[in-house]
């Protein structure tokens, strides 16, 4: 992001906090530790990995390809089944060049392999289209460490994606209704694990994302159909200061509440 466009955005960000957005405002105006999530990887669970084999107090702390490329996931404080994965290396956010580089970690395929946990909280396995991955943009955010945000979609937005599916298809194009009152771009991915990395697909199909990544917010929801099969609607919005949009699409998610689980299939039924 531009040095320009940051200060515009915080600037902007600083009154909507005096008024009705202190939700909203990211690191520019948090009163809380920016860097907090990250001394709770570097300094707690990556270290206890190391010395202890105990990723506390992560759930999980995976370096199989090395401290640089790994990740943790972490019970979020907010919401009973949410959780964030987190490199382990120093990302600050989506505007990281990192994520774009060439070999890059796709973190958004670990998230959505995390997603067990979500539902291990709410039961058992849920509905592939209730799930759904958030990355907030860099005037939104709290926190200066890149963190996905795992667990359940709003009912009104899964309401909306489930009666346009149809009409995403496989190129960006905006979502033909607006969603928590903002309006996306949309693309449909296929598979039934996330074989594409959002960030690229952003950055490569987006006109001008690359060259401003931070303004972007990035959201991944598990579809039933795609092309025959199970796939993913990737969902963007880009921040707009004379609008208020400070794209954060984790206000997609419900921290509340999720759907019942499925019933159990044979084979995991007990």
């Amino acid at each position: 992001m531009t040095p320009g466009r940051v200060g515009r955005f915080a600037a902007r960000c600083a009154a909507a906090a005096l008024v009705v957005l202190p939700g909203l405002c990211g690191a520019a105006t948090a009163a809380a530790d920016p860097d907090a999530l990250w001394r709770i990887v570097s300094e707690q669970c990556v270290p206890d990995q190391l010395r202890n084999r105990d990723p506390a107090p992560c759930s999980v702390v995976d370096l199989d390809a090395g401290q640089d490329n790994g990740y943790v996931v972490y019970k979020d404080i907010a919401g009973a089944r949410q959780y964030l994965l987190m490199p382990t290396a120093r990302i600050t956010g989506i505007e990281s060049p990192a994520l774009l580089a060439p070999g890059a970690t796709n973190y958004f395929a670990a998230a959505w392999r995390a997603r067990s946990f979500t539902e291990a909280r709410a039961g058992g396995v849920l509905p592939r289209d209730w799930i759904s991955l958030a990355v907030n943009s860099a005037v939104s955010r709290s926190q200066n460490q890149l963190h996905i945000h795992i667990d359940c979609l709003r009912a009104d937005v899964h309401e909306a994606l489930s009666r346009y599916a149809a009409a995403v298809g496989d190129t960006w194009a905006p979502f033909p209704v607006p969603l928590a009152g903002h309006t996306y771009a949309a693309i449909a991915v296929a598979g039934e694990d996330l074989a594409v990395n959002p960030f690229v697909l952003l950055a490569d199909g987006m006109p001008g994302a690359r060259a401003d990544m931070g303004i972007n917010t990035l959201v991944v929801v598990g579809a039933t159909e795609v092309r025959g099969g199970p796939g993913f609607i990737v969902l963007a919005d880009r921040a707009d200061g004379e609008t208020g949009d400070f794209a954060g699409g984790e206000a997609l998610q419900d921290h509340e509440s999720c759907p019942a689980p499925l019933p159990p299939t044979p084979s995991t039924a007990k």
